[in-house]
């Protein structure tokens, strides 16, 4: 009885870790797919270069924002289970 109660602790503590790890992944990717597109919109089009640039960075700040608070749900599950 208690093995399996330490063993669901343990399962838990790696999903919170993996959970984490994978959210900061994603959000990489994320940033990395926009800024990818922003540049080769602002080549095809260098007169909205400013307008893109302002967007990407708002955009950018919105994903690291989810990110944070995926990353600290996840922690919180490690720091609970």
């Amino acid at each position: 009885m208690v093995g399996t109660i330490l063993q669901a602790v343990a399962l838990g503590k790696l999903a919170g870790a993996l959970g984490a790890g994978i959210v900061a992944i994603a959000a990489a990717f994320g940033i990395g797919k926009l800024a990818q597109y922003t540049m080769e919109a602002s080549a095809r089009q260098p007169e909205i270069s400013g307008g893109l640039r302002t967007t990407a960075i708002i955009i950018g700040a919105l994903i690291e924002g989810v990110c944070l608070f995926g990353v600290i749900v996840c922690l919180l599950a490690v720091l609970q289970s």
